[in-house]
This record gives C-alpha cells, structure tokens and sequence, in this order.
C-alpha cells in the first residue's frame, strides 16, 4: 500500500529550489519564522552533492529546519522522513530528524514523541543520511508513535556547539506501510490504528479504528494483550495472534466470526471466552445461535451465566447454545453448600417462610427439606429485610415453626440470577459433570426453555432444576440422562433427572437411565411421549421407586408411547399447602396410553402406577389407562396399579371417570379392568347370587355400578326347567363392598355375564 498512490496524498515537501518561505526556523506551524526573511539560512542553487541545498549557520542551542505545510498522518500509514547532511566549517553539531504534531483542530498533540535519536557529524565534506519512521502503531522500528495526531511540520533538528555551517538536502517524505504490514491486501493491523497490546492501555478505539479502515479485509491482532475499556463491535473478520481482555461490563462482538473458537482465540481462557460469547450472543440481533465448535469448555466453578452479561437481568429473545461440551473441573467450587435455618410456615400463605433465622445465608436455589416438605422444593428468592423465603411450591405438612436444611447444588450452567429467561435453546451439548457438579439451574420465571439433543452425563445430584416458574412451556427432546449412581441399587440413590414446577411441559423421545427419579412434576398440561427410562438394580426383589412423579392432582396430562423400565408412576398431591380434599380439584385429568411397562426380579407386591394421597378425602374423577402392555419377568407381581394409604386413603364412593381397557397383562395375577366384564356361575339353583369382584376393579375399587346383565346360557330351575327372567342387582355388597348381589325371582342355576363398574356413571 502507497497512499500517495492509492488516495492521491502528497507526502513530499517542496524542495528548496522553490522557495524558503515555506520553510521554518520555529514549529512549522502558520506565522511561525521563516528561512526566507532570516539570516541564518541561505539557498545555495549548485552544490556539488545535493544540487540545490540549504545552507544553515547554527546560532542557538537546538537550531530548528521544519516544512511549513501539512503532512498528513493516516491512520495504518507509515512514513519516513529523510534528510542528508554535510557539514562545511566550524564546530560539528549534532543531527535528528524532528517535528512539529498537530490535531484536527491544529492545536499541538501532547505527550508524543517529536525528535529521533541524533547522529553526530565528524568530518567536513561527509554526506551523512539520518532517518526515522513515523506512523500511529507502536510498531518495532517506528520512532515516533503518533497516536492522535491528524498531520505534521516535519524537518530536522541540530544541536550541540553553535557556530558550525552545515548544508542540508531536500527532505524527503516516503510512505513505507508495506514494511510493517505483511499482506497489505487482506490484513489490517489494530496497531497500525493506535493499539498498544501492553495490557494496560485502552486499547478500544484502535480496534474499531482497524474495523473502520478494514472494508473487507481481515482485521489482524498481532502479539501482545489489549485491554478494552470499553465495548467494542467488529463487523469484519479477525486474526488473534495476540488476546484480549476486557470486563464483564463491556462487550466484545464479532459480527462475522461469531462462535466460541474465535472468542477462545480472543480471549485465551476457556471460561472468559464462553462468558463474553454468551454476552454477545444477548447483545447481537444478526446471530440468534452460540457455536460451540464442538470444543469442550472446562469450568473451574458454577457459570454464573447472569454475571456474564450484568446488564440484563431480563431476557425473552430466541437463542440458543448449540454443538459443544461443557464439565468441571474438579474441586472444592463444586461443593454442595447446606445451611440450617428455623423459619415459620402458614397455609395461608403456602409458598413462603417467614421469620427466617440468619435469612442472609439462605442462597436462591437451594433445595428445602424439612418435616412435611414434599420433593424438589427450592429458594425461588429471598427478602433479607423481611427475613422471607419464597418458595418453589407449597409444603404440605408444615404448618408452624421448625428447623429447615437449605442445600445449594453446584451446576454447570446456572441461570437463576435472571429474573426472567425466555425462548432459550440448549442443543446438541454434553454436560459431562463426571459426577462432580450437576447440569442446569434455571432462571425463576421464563417461557419455552428448550434442551434438545443434549447428553446430561453422571450428575452429582440433578440434571436440570427449575426453582421456580423458569419451566412454563418447556421442551426437553431427544436427551440421553445418565445417572452417577448406577452402581447403587435403587433404595440407596439420591439423584434426580429433571423437575418441573409450570405447566405446559413436553417430555418427548429420551432415554434416561438409573437415577432415583426420572423426573417430578408439579405443573399441568404436561405431555410425556416417546421416552425409555430405567431404573432398576440386579437385586433380587429389588425395591424400585417412582420414575415419574406427578405432584398435581388434576393434572390434564398424558403419558404414551413410553418404554417405563423397572420403575412405576407415581400420583400425589405432596405440593399441596392443605393436602386433604377441600373446594380444590382431586386427582384426576391424566391418561396412560400406548405405553410398556416391565420389571424384572422385584417383589409380588411391586405395581406400576400408585396414587399416594397426602390427605383424605380424595378421589379418582378422570382417569384413563388404556392399550399398555405391563410385563414382569422372572416372577408374577399381584397387581399393576394401587393405593399408597401410609397418609390417606382415597373415598371410593366418589370415584368417576375411571377406564381400565384393552391393556396386555403378562406375569399379572389381577388383571384389573373398568369396566369390567365378568362372568359368575352357580351349580346350585339358587334365588341370590352373590360375585366377587376386587381382584378385577382397579385400585381395589368398590363395586359402585352393574351396567348390564345377561345369561350365558339357559338359566335352569331345581326341575331342570329353562327360566326367562333376568335379575335384580344390589352394588357395594359385602364386607369391603367389593361384591355384586343378583337377585332372581325364581332360583336358578348357570352362568350370567355382566359389566361393573367401580366408579360412579354420569
């Protein structure tokens, strides 16, 4: 590059031959004095070296020569000014090139360096060349840095002893750029703008004056580390010989090479590069995507992923982090933090503690247990000021004041310092926490949070967290969950896939594998489709857990297309601040369709899908099992469905809406069904037949209807005579109100096929 080519610049002064009144005994600068009405310079018009030169008599300690027009000083432009000296008599002085920096204003630039090292003269008649470079990058081999300055007087210096006569050549000014930049078509070097990479200096302004002059070309940060004190945006591409350092508060955007290995290049550090990618991926509307580049990123400690860009607190934009790995780096930041804390609980005000002992220890994210709270309550926020905890869901038998345990896991990705986080997208990442950190926290509030693709392998004690509403509309799709307790048979494991506390949550095609749960839900609306997990052991009448828990009573779910390994559905209402039935909705509004059960060396008493009622009252109103296959191998369980009574039992007078239909059962011995269709035989005749049916009613359902009756066969009289008549029936008969009475006017003997219910019809 030449811009005395390229831009039409002159660089050149007029040589002396056209007149010293353009030259300058001061600064250079406009009435300043010149050569032309001073006595101490003369034109000599035929020397026999130079030609037309300058001939100056030293007078005064430093003897100034300086070119009274304005050389201009271009940003990534470098120029050498040349002077060539002889000197004819008297006392030999010293010799250095000089100048005179001004500003856009024209008033003088401070702090710059205006005069090159000096060279001494020694013999008389000795042509002797000084030089020096001048440009605005702090370049080796550039004497004088000039950062700020918009042109300059140049021309030369003598000093030392006065009285010597020394003849000067025409100064020559020459762009030499392509000396420092070593492909001037595709690199622009942040130096050549002002850049200083001392890593103390600011160097923002060179950065996006590299940008600026770019127009195409690759911007190039050459070795040394630049500290940016200020947000900077570079919308061309970039080279990072050197790196970058810059505060939390300050963003760094790469418009064309936005992904995280630029930013690794950038930044150096593995974790400051994903923190101020992540930042500018919030803050840069041209890419709604993070490109991991399939690198692993190794923290040290939980990513605060707020802190990362503390300007927002707030976000509801569409992005996503996508094609990488994150996991920790093991030590002591990955401890699980536990804190006791007495504190009051009312019903009436069922998702807050008040009176908080030493509240200020109490960390928003951390789980609660304590006497009467359900599974998956956390620290949703808390009021130092009015010693308050809020918390994540109700608690269901805590009325009072007692002692709580707060413990804070440690996640790889942690997103509860937002207030709010919408429409955020995680694809096709591993959280690889090697049992040492567990995988996502999410924010307290947000819509359509998405994981999708993901691996969460070996968590230390959850996957994902919600702690609050963070969950409302979330997708979990396509994700492997691998638990760090495989080893441990079930009864000894404490680890939880996932949990949900909003509704609307889709749960769709993964595969999770031996934790304790699968996951616990508390929202509505929630669908369940195309999952495996496994959670079972190689005990022998090994004890299982719940895969799935559901904590809302009506529910409005569905559950289908699953493959429910070696673990059960289970149904409470444990997030309820009043548990016994009252004006809210009971259990009801859930469908299990289209899935497969199994379970393999467990106890007869193992069933796979129990309702656990955590106060009285309670019923069944809407509940649909239809078209599973339920299998248990290497032994026979009793039944597949049943009531926990360790708290409550349910009122079976009260139950509605209740099908049990067109499920395979293998290995079952109460194949139950509603309605059920069944057929009782008497070889006796007799006026009263009386029939048992709990071992075909679900969840040992009384017998509440008889839809229809009907003879199966010819129903004979004691003479052996065919007897048309059908009879009466009296439901909830018997002890446990389990059998149907059917009563005939005339005795009879044979078989009769009838349905029952166990819940009441509309």
């Amino acid at each position: 590059m030449n811009k005395a080519i390229t831009d039409g610049i002159v660089l050149m002064p007029l040589p002396f031959a056209a007149g010293l009144g353009v030259w300058s005994s001061g600064d250079g600068t406009p009435g300043s004095d010149t050569y032309a009405l001073s006595g101490n310079g003369v034109f000599v018009a035929a020397d026999q070296d130079f030609g037309g030169c300058l001939e100056i008599n030293k007078t005064s300690g430093t003897t100034r020569v300086r070119y009274m027009g304005e050389t201009p000083i271009l940003p990534g432009c470098y120029l050498r000014v040349t002077a060539r000296f002889k000197a004819v008599a008297g006392p030999l002085p010293n010799v250095r090139i000089a100048a005179f920096a001004g500003d856009n204003s024209g008033d003088p630039v401070g702090g710059l360096d205006l005069t090159a090292p000096s060279t001494s003269l020694t013999t008389y008649g000795e042509i002797v060349e000084v030089s020096a470079i001048v440009g605005t990058g702090d370049r080796n081999g550039v004497d004088l840095v000039w950062q700020g300055a918009a042109y300059g007087h140049f021309g030369i210096d003598l000093t030392g002893p006065n009285g010597g006569l020394v003849r000067l050549d025409d100064l020559v000014i020459e762009d030499i750029t392509s000396a420092f930049q070593r492909d001037m078509l595709s690199l622009v070097d942040v130096r050549d703008y002002g850049a200083i990479g001392d890593g103390s200096a600011d160097d923002s302004a060179a950065f996006e004056a590299a940008d600026a002059a770019a127009q195409g070309r690759t911007v190039l940060v050459s070795k040394g580390v630049y500290k940016l004190e200020d947000s900077v945006t570079l919308s061309s591409r970039v080279k990072f010989e050197g790196t970058v350092v810059q505060s939390a508060n300050h963003r760094f955007i790469l418009q064309k090479d936005f992904n995280y290995a630029t930013y690794v290049d950038a930044f150096g550090d593995e974790e400051t590069a994903f923190k101020k990618a992540y930042q500018a991926l919030l803050n840069f509307s041209d890419h709604e995507s993070l490109d991991l580049c399939g690198r692993r990123i190794t923290l040290s400690e939980p990513l605060d992923m707020q802190a990362a860009d503390p300007s927002r607190t707030v976000f509801a934009t569409r992005r996503v982090i996508r094609n990488g790995q994150f996991q920790p780096e093991p030590g002591s930041a990955w401890n699980t933090d536990s804190v006791t804390s007495q504190a009051t609980y009312s019903a009436s005000n069922p998702n807050q503690l008040t009176n908080v002992i030493d509240v200020a220890n109490v960390v928003v994210g951390a789980r609660v247990s304590g006497t009467g709270v359900g599974r998956e309550i956390y620290v949703r926020a808390t009021n130092v000021g009015q010693k308050t905890v809020t918390l994540s869901q109700p608690l269901y038998d805590a009325v009072g004041t007692q002692t709580y345990t707060f413990r804070r896991y440690k996640y790889l990705l942690d997103f509860s310092g937002y207030d709010d986080l919408a429409q955020f997208v995680i694809d096709d990442v591993e959280f690889q926490c090697n049992g040492h950190a567990s995988g996502i926290l999410l924010a307290p509030q947000g819509l359509t949070f998405h994981l999708r693709d993901c691996f969460v392998t070996k968590p230390k004690n959850r996957g994902l967290t919600s702690i609050g509403t963070g969950c409302q509309g979330m997708m979990i799709d396509r994700c492997n969950f691998a638990s760090n307790e495989q080893p441990l048979p079930v009864q000894d494991r404490t680890t939880i896939g996932f949990n949900a506390n909003a509704n609307d949550v889709k749960i769709r095609d993964n595969r999770v594998a031996l934790f304790k749960h699968f996951c616990v839900l508390g929202g509505t609306g929630t669908l369940i489709s195309g999952n495996h997990w496994f959670h079972g052991d190689n005990e022998d009448n090994g004890v299982r857990k719940g895969g799935i828990i559901i904590t809302t009573p009506n529910c409005k779910s569905i559950i289908t297309g699953n493959y429910c390994d070696n673990n059960f559905i289970e149904w409470t209402n444990e997030h309820s601040a009043e548990p016994a039935l009252g004006a809210q909705f009971s259990f009801g509004g859930l469908t299990i369709t289209g899935n497969i059960f199994t379970t393999n060396d467990v106890a007869d008493w193992f069933n796979f899908i129990v309702i656990k009622p955590y106060g009285p009252n309670h019923f069944i109103h809407g509940f649909s099992v239809v078209s599973n296959v339920f299998r248990s191998i290497n032994g026979f369980i009793d039944k597949v469905e049943h009531v926990d009574t360790s708290l409550a039992d349910l009122d079976y007078g009260r139950m509605r809406g209740v099908t049990f239909a067109a499920n395979t059962f293998h290995s079952v011995r109460d194949e139950v069904y509603n309605p059920a269709i069944l057929s009782h035989d008497e070889s006796t005749p007799t006026r009263t037949w009386v029939a048992e049916n709990a071992p075909y009613l679900p969840f040992g359902g009384r017998a509440r209807f008889v839809d229809s009756v009907m003879a199966d066969g010819p129903l004979k009289d004691s003479s052996d005579a065919t007897v048309y008549e059908m009879p009466y029936v009296n439901t909830d008969y018997g002890p446990d109100q389990s059998e149907v009475r059917f009563v005939f006017k005339t005795a009879v003997e044979g078989r009769i096929r009838y349905q029952v219910r166990m819940d009441n019809p509309l």
